[in-house]
């Protein structure tokens, strides 16, 4: 194997180890952005739970109520 030959497998070897570097930062952000993505449902989530609490307790208490007003006539 001459120089020149061998020149040209370090370009290559260097050349891919570049495309790794770069997929693994692609990934490295798109892992990221995943987890602030979750990090954002997950509070979503926890508020919309928040308020159908609130709207069960609502309709309940108007139950309740209706209930109430059933027996007084």
């Amino acid at each position: 194997m001459d120089t020149a030959d061998l020149l040209d497998q370090l370009r290559a070897l260097s050349t891919r180890i570049q495309d790794l570097a770069d997929r693994c930062q692609r990934l490295t952000d798109e892992n990221r952005s995943l987890r602030q993505q979750q990090e954002h449902l997950v509070g979503e989530r926890s508020q919309l739970l928040a308020k159908n609490e609130q709207a069960r307790s609502r309709v309940e208490a108007m139950i309740s109520r209706l209930k109430s007003l059933e027996q007084h006539t």
